[in-house]
Formats: structure tokens, sequence, C-alpha cells
């Protein structure tokens, strides 16, 4: 008779409940490298740049560079690029795209939310295993490469 007392025993790797993965997007189906598969650090952080420069250079244009204009036009540039072309100015120019992880369209929710938290800063470095942030998560949206 076997022992029901004993936890079933799991995979090493892979497993469904254990986390492990051989790359990021994996248990999500997404492919390692390529089209579809996660953005990774790099091109995120290269991206985020691109916007906040971008942002400032208009803030300082036309508001005289304070910083809660900046932070407006960062807002407000990051929800109106999400919405009409699926990723930002920044996203655009490194190769990715916002994609709702339910799939179908991305809407106007999800991006403002998104963009809120991301100015918060706190929500965009706590990543899991997918190498998603909080904002990403509570939004339900992936940032990939196209």
């Amino acid at each position: 008779m076997p022992d029901r007392t004993a936890p079933p025993s799991r995979p090493s790797v892979g497993g469904p409940d254990d986390g492990a993965q051989r790359w990021p997007g994996e248990r999500l189906g997404l492919p390692e490298k390529g089209p579809r598969s996660v953005a990774r650090l790099g091109r995120r952080v290269a991206g985020l740049a691109v916007d906040w420069a971008i942002a400032y250079a208009v803030a300082a244009l036309f508001f005289g560079g304070e910083g809660l204009a900046i932070t407006g036009v960062f807002l407000l540039m990051q929800v109106l690029f999400l919405v009409l072309f699926g990723g930002s100015l920044g996203h655009l120019a490194v190769g990715l795209r916002l994609v709702p992880m339910a799939g179908g369209r991305i809407g106007v929710w999800r991006p403002a939310l998104r963009s809120a938290l991301l100015v918060l800063v706190i929500p965009a470095v706590v990543w899991d295993l997918d190498q998603r942030g909080l904002h990403d998560r509570v939004a339900g949206t992936l940032l990939v490469r196209v």
C-alpha cells in the first residue's frame, strides 16, 4: 500500500508548480528568442530611456522642464502611444510591443493602469519569473519583442 502521507513527487525542472523554467516566458508558452519572446532588461531600459528623454524635451520646451510636467508628459505619452500603436515611442524604437495576456485588444484601461504604476517606479522593479514587472502583472500585460 502506498504511503498517503508523503507529498507527491514533483519534477525537478519545468513543472507547472515549481517555478523552474529554462527561459523567461517558457511557462507562458512563449519562445526563448525572436518575435513574441519576453522583452529582456536591456531593451526595456533602452526604451524607457528614450521615453523619458522625449518627455523631458517636450516638458522643457513647453513647461520649462518642471519635474511634475516631465512626469505628466511621460504618463500622457505612454498611455497615448500604447493605446494607438501597442508600444511607446521607446518600445517601438527598440523593437518591443505591449500585448494583453488574455489576448484581444489592449484597450485604454490597461495602458492607463500600467503607466500610472510605472511612474511610481517600485512596481516596475518588482519582477516575477517571466521578467514581468508588477505593473504588467496588475494590468494583465506583457512586453514582447516584435
